[in-house]
């Protein structure tokens, strides 16, 4: 499974707005929705499912990032998108420092063996010091593309 099967490129956000955790969150589910990667009408309820996770435990881990993500019924395609801000977020990350990538997943809920698939390859991604570097820096949607192609195509040393 490579990164560009269920990240939503035209769901990048790759100036967040907003420097409050939940915030970020709804805006990177209306990014989803926007794209079409999801239903309008699902909005408050992937929010508050997302932020229902999170508030059990950060999805913060460490190094600058988050992956906040949900298992849903109503979700049909496994979707994602990330969000990058220039400020950093404060995430409760296990490191107590701020984020400053966010890569947010739904899943639909039957599909567990696809979750954690996703799951995987998000977190060798972020585990790359050569990929967290160059997320950190991307400044527009083209930016975090190039470097979701190169991630897939094995080409970041780290």
């Amino acid at each position: 499974m490579k990164l560009a099967d269920f990240v939503l490129t035209q769901a990048l956000v790759p100036q967040l707005s907003t420097t409050d955790r939940d915030e970020v969150i709804t805006a990177l589910v209306d990014a989803i929705i926007d794209a079409g990667g999801v239903d309008k009408a699902l909005r408050q309820e992937l929010i508050d499912a997302i932020l229902d996770r999170e508030n059990k435990g950060s999805t913060g881990f460490g190094k600058g990032v988050a992956v906040p993500h949900v298992k849903h019924t109503k979700i049909e395609k496994m979707v994602a998108t990330i969000g990058v801000s220039a400020t950093g977020v404060d995430f409760n990350a296990l490191d107590k420092q701020p984020v400053y990538s966010v890569v947010l997943l739904m899943s639909p809920e039957d599909q567990p063996e696809g979750h954690l698939q996703a799951m995987e390859n998000i977190f060798r991604n972020l585990q790359n010091d050569t990929f967290r570097k160059f997320l950190r820096q991307a400044t527009t949607a083209k930016d975090i593309e190039e470097l979701i192609t190169e991630a897939d195509n094995h080409q970041l040393a780290g």
